[in-house]
């Protein structure tokens, strides 16, 4: 086998591995969001605050050092949960209202 054919089946073989990691992802996040609705609808049925300003630093600083376990940049792991937070707290207040 020559080297671009090697580069080539290894390609393949990266590509088939991501795309299974990212069905992974969107199933887990789905997962997570049924989840958090659900928090949301009791937070709503006991006039609950939709947002836990101290839960979400929490869970932040808590991602981070999963983040640096993981060999994978903090920074982008905050960033990130920060996106999911501001999702969650959005259907929260949805169910508010």
């Amino acid at each position: 086998m020559d080297a671009a054919t090697r580069a080539a089946s290894l390609l393949l073989e990266h590509r088939a591995s991501i795309d299974r990691l990212d069905a992974i992802l969107v199933f887990t996040l789905a997962e997570r969001f049924k989840r958090t609705q659900a928090v949301g609808k009791l937070k709503a049925e006991h006039a609950l605050p939709p947002s836990d300003p101290a839960r979400e630093a929490r869970q932040i600083e808590r991602l981070q050092r999963l983040a640096e376990e993981a060999d994978l940049d903090p920074e982008f792991a905050r960033k990130f949960l920060n996106f999911i937070i501001s999702e969650v707290i959005r259907h929260h207040e949805s169910f508010q209202k």
